[in-house]
């Protein structure tokens, strides 16, 4: 301590004596911060952490009063996170300033302790009697105690960062899809990094030289990300210079950008700025909340020994939100998150490649299954045009019995027209756009191309799919490929006098729909490998129709449960979330 400064002078910490008090250190200080230590050294809420140390400081030192203080960016720059007893007032504007490490007087009766994390002064722990004059030894003491809480909560931070690493490794084992892990590494730098703004994942297209958003998440309002399928033109030389993994950060200085991480990205930051709306202006129409301007940004390329892969942007609204904390922490999940991502996109490439030969082998399929009922309707036209030709020639011809005989050739080619018309849209149906479709539509798209095949077979064809269902947000020639998976399915099941029926419900937020027949069914050990890939039990089957059905399934968020039985027929159940909203955290 500084000999010179006076004793009734606290200082800029508070950390003088004052009269009156024993210059003596708490009695079982050290047992109470063991017991401490033991008790909270598993809890992984940083909140109940700080609190219990405040609490322990008011007891330890008879203090009425207590507070858990954080830093925030912005004008005000803290966050009064707890009170004890609740609505006690206390000087924001120097409990700002003291955290800031400006010089600050600190009243005797007040003690504080600052908490550093993330890589900067974070929060304070304040405890306060009006009664009491605290010396040097009771605030070398509160200070040990936001010491042990600051270790526990360094504890906290990197427990989380292990939680994040091991559920974007999780993915990686589940093989998610490329889309599925872009939100889990979004929600997971959320939980550490906090950002208030936004984050988004850009895919690089390498034959355009573009970037696109493929995964967005918005923190300052509970919302869908609104630019992903955006492109943004990359510049050759930011290209270039992407091809290695690194963070840069910048901070908004006025209407430009700053960079604080002295990387050579000139430019980059005026491209990640692509909200248009930001200045001013509302997403969602009139009546909906401003979009505040990012003022903080962290960019982190995604490359790998091939190049650019893609890019992670995290944004906050204040300048000064990052640190080199951030910047660190990011750098470690980068060569994770690029290897990860590839693999996400090898993967998916291969499973389009293999939907592709589906849909071929479906169409070969389907040509075979409707063979029949095309030469049907088609061999009953015939002998009632050259009857009616045969009419004319004679001179024997009857207008009655030739508008019946039309009619008939009428209905023959229309259905002709819709097991051709339907095939042809089921193999045209390759763009990968999801939109808004109706349930009600796939269905009969599916029906068009069986319906004539069951009522042939003589099996009863039941449909009950309400015409006011939600829409579902997805690829049409998707959910048209899965029903006629299972349509086909059922025909091959069924006979003379058994039912195939199709039914679709909405409840509880799920879209369910059912396609089940009273057919010949599954045995047990066949049921346990039907959604194997290349597994069948059809002489010329290809074996991937149910593995192409659960792979539709799981892409739109959904459900996929099969149950079966021998003689008593087999139930296929696929349920989808009505809201297509992404992931948030």
């Amino acid at each position: 301590m500084n000999p010179d400064r006076k004793r009734n002078d606290p200082g800029p910490a508070g950390e003088a004596e004052a009269p009156g008090v024993p210059s003596a250190a708490v009695p079982g200080l050290v047992h109470h911060l063991w017991q401490f230590r033991l008790q909270y050294r598993e809890v992984r809420e940083d909140d109940k952490v700080l609190r219990a140390a405040t609490k322990l400081a008011m007891d330890l030192f008879g203090a009425a009063e207590g507070a858990v203080v954080v830093g925030e960016p912005g004008p005000v720059g803290i966050k009064l996170q707890a009170a004890i007893p609740e609505g006690s007032g206390w000087d924001r504007t120097m409990l700002s300033e003291f955290l800031r490490g400006r010089k600050v007087r600190v009243p005797p009766e007040l003690m504080l302790a600052r908490i550093r994390r993330k890589g900067r002064m974070w929060g304070i722990l304040a405890v306060r009697d009006a009664r009491k004059e605290f010396n040097w030894d009771s605030r070398q003491a509160f200070s040990m105690i936001g010491s042990v809480a600051n270790e526990i909560i360094d504890g906290v931070d990197r427990e989380r960062i292990r939680e994040v690493r091991a559920r974007v490794d999780r993915k990686i084992l589940e093989q998610s899809l490329p889309k599925h892990l872009s939100y889990e590494l979004l929600h997971g730098i959320r939980s550490l990094t906090g950002y208030d703004h936004s984050a988004a994942l850009l895919i690089h297209d390498g034959e355009s030289g573009s970037l696109e958003i493929v995964a967005e998440q918005i923190a300052w309002r509970k919302a869908k990300g609104r630019n992903v399928g955006r492109k943004l033109p990359l510049p050759p030389p930011l290209r270039e210079v992407l091809d290695r993994p690194y963070v840069c950060g910048f901070d908004r200085n006025g209407k430009g950008w700053v960079n604080w991480t002295g990387t050579d990205t000139a430019g980059l930051a005026e491209l990640l700025d692509y909200d248009d709306e930001a200045e001013g202006g509302r997403a969602g129409g009139p009546e909906a909340p401003p979009v505040p301007a990012e003022g903080a940004i962290l960019c982190a390329s995604l490359a790998t020994k091939g190049g650019l892969l893609g890019i992670l942007k995290i944004a906050s609204v204040h300048p000064g939100a990052f640190c080199g904390y951030e910047v660190d922490l990011i750098s470690q999940f980068l060569p994770q998150a690029a290897v990860a991502l590839q693999n996400a996109q090898r993967a998916e490439l291969l499973e389009r490649r293999v939907l592709i030969a589906e849909r071929k082998h479906a169409m070969a399929e389907l040509a075979r299954g409707v063979s029949h009922d095309v030469n049907n309707a088609l061999g009953a036209v015939l002998p009632m045009v050259q009857q009616l030709v045969a009419e004319l020639d004679d001179g024997d011809f009857d207008a009655t019995t030739a508008a019946e005989d039309l009619r008939r050739v009428e209905r023959s080619i229309q259905v002709c027209k819709r097991i051709f018309g339907a095939m042809v849209h089921f193999a045209r149906g390759t763009a990968r756009n999801p939109s808004a479709i109706a349930l009600g539509h796939a269905v009969d798209g599916a029906l068009a191309i069986f319906r004539e095949a069951l009522v042939r077979r003589g099996v009863v064809l039941t449909v009950d799919v309400p015409a006011d269902l939600p829409p579902l947000l997805a690829v049409q020639a998707d959910v048209e490929q899965l029903l006629i998976n299972l349509l086909s399915n059922a025909r091959d099941a069924t006979g003379p006098g058994q039912s195939v029926a199709i039914r679709a419900r909405c409840g509880n937020g799920v879209l369910e729909v059912v396609v089940e027949d009273d057919g010949c069914g599954m045995p047990a050990e066949h049921l346990a490998r039907v959604k194997e890939p290349f597994f069948t039990t059809k002489a010329n089957g290809s074996g991937l129709g149910l593995a192409i059905c659960r792979s539709i399934v799981a892409e739109l968020r959904g459900q996929f449960h099969i149950e079966s039985s021998p003689g008593a027929g087999t139930r296929v159940r696929a349920a989808f979330p009505i809201s297509q909203e992404e992931p948030g955290p």
